[in-house]
């Protein structure tokens, strides 16, 4: 019997019933994919987002659900206070027009509270005729100033506290600060902006814009931080750091305001405040030391260098511990040729490293090379500042010449010193 073979028709029938499958095979793929995407789109807008502060820049509220809200801000916060003491909680609108390019206000005829110490600092609130409360002791500590303490006098800060109690959040408005001293001796003026944290933890740390040549900055900038309990609110500080920016080198610190929060009272509402900003906290107890292990291979032509520990680290002003870590960088004839750095170490002053690394010398002995050691405090979303700096070369004086002089004598040794460090 022959083979029954398919006929022609049959033939041409094939490829059409694989692409009408195919086709269907597409489109089923096309629209699962859309279902999905849809589905995804909608859970996340169901969710609330995850922030830990909300940030509010001159009286635009980033958070959704006061989007549509009125506040007013800036002059007219003193009078509101009196003529509507029940503001609602989520009123915002905004009141530019008396305003320069900075976003700054006019000057006003505001006498400025007297300076408080940073141990025993009471809350001065404004009152209802938007006049200024000042205690005795603030007095007392005004008259007590000395001359050369006059002349250093390095402006006002202007803010304002509040607690929401239906969203377990506390909010701090950073509205002024005035008078603050000339960095730039060229322009005779200042490029300020102010960081803040929330102590003893830190875990808050924020800071605000930079404004550009101004001596009288009018931030007007909102910083709410959610799911602190209002009883804890008592045990915390607010520590302002003023600051100058400085585009070429490390931003000039004006001064610093220490807020301890215990005793101030949050229940009625909105609490206006203003500071003396003092002098930077100089500590005069010493950097701290660090430990280093030197080794010189002089076969390889390489450099062993082991940071190991730091101790007796100084506290970071008065925001408690430091967060260290420290950078490694080589120098051959003054000019810098590699650089390392170790891992942070959180909230430690004996601070455990213990990390190498090997640096290849471009030239034979260690005569034009150096070692610069500097020992940071990390801060998250700004510089971080110099705890302290060492410097380990041929050239260098104390301690760190002769560790370099035994390393030179006692190739492929490894020699481990304290050192002192000194101001960065």
């Amino acid at each position: 019997m022959a083979p029954i073979t398919p006929s022609r028709e049959e033939f041409d029938e094939i490829p059409t019933v694989v692409g009408i499958f195919s086709a269907f095979g597409l489109v089923f793929t096309v629209s699962l994919f859309a279902w999905i995407c849809c589905q995804r789109k909608s859970s996340k807008s169901n969710k609330t987002p995850p922030y830990k502060f909300v940030h509010v820049l001159k009286g635009v509220d980033i958070y959704p659900e006061n989007l549509n809200s009125k506040k007013k801000f800036g002059a007219d916060d003193k009078n509101e206070v009196k003529n509507n003491p029940a503001v609602p909680k989520n009123s915002l609108h905004l009141d530019l027009e008396k305003r320069d390019l900075n976003g700054n206000f006019p000057k006003t005829n505001v006498k400025a509270g007297s300076p408080s110490d940073l141990e025993n600092v009471t809350p001065k609130l404004f009152s209802e005729g938007g006049k200024e409360a000042i205690s005795p002791d603030s007095l007392k500590s005004s008259t007590s100033l000395s001359s050369e303490e006059k002349q250093e006098q390095l402006g006002t800060l202007f803010f304002s506290l509040e607690y929401n109690f239906e969203k377990k959040a506390f909010v701090v408005n950073i509205k002024e600060a005035r008078g603050l001293p000339a960095m730039d001796e060229q322009s005779m003026t200042s490029d300020p902006y102010i960081k803040m944290t929330i102590l003893p933890e830190k875990k808050h740390k924020v800071k605000t814009r930079v404004l550009r040549k101004t001596l009288d900055p009018a931030f007007d900038e909102t910083f709410t931080f959610y799911g602190i309990p209002y009883t804890q609110i008592q045990e915390l500080a607010l520590h302002f750091t003023v600051l100058s920016f400085d585009r070429f080198s490390r931003d000039d610190i004006i001064g610093e305001v220490l807020i301890p929060l215990a005793g101030i009272e949050l229940t009625d509402g909105k609490t206006l405040m203003n500071r003396e900003i003092i002098k930077r906290n100089v500590r005069s107890s010493g950097r701290g030391e660090l430990l280093i292990s030197l080794c010189y291979q002089s076969a390889t032509n390489t450099l062993t260098v082991v940071v190991l520990k730091a101790r007796h680290l100084p506290k970071s002003d008065v925001s408690g511990l430091s967060d260290p870590y420290v950078k490694v960088n080589l120098y051959h004839a003054k000019k810098r040729i590699s650089k390392k750095k170790t891992h942070v170490k959180k909230c430690t002053p004996n601070a455990v490293f213990n990390e190498l690394f090997v640096f290849d010398i471009p030239c034979e002995g260690l005569e034009e090379i150096s070692v610069e050691f500097l020992v940071l405090d990390s801060e998250r979303g700004s510089r971080n500042e110099v705890i302290g700096r060492l410097v380990l070369g041929a050239a260098a004086e104390g301690t760190g010449g002769e560790h370099w002089k035994e390393i030179c004598d006692y190739p492929r040794r490894q020699i481990a010193k304290w050192h002192m460090l000194c101001d960065g």
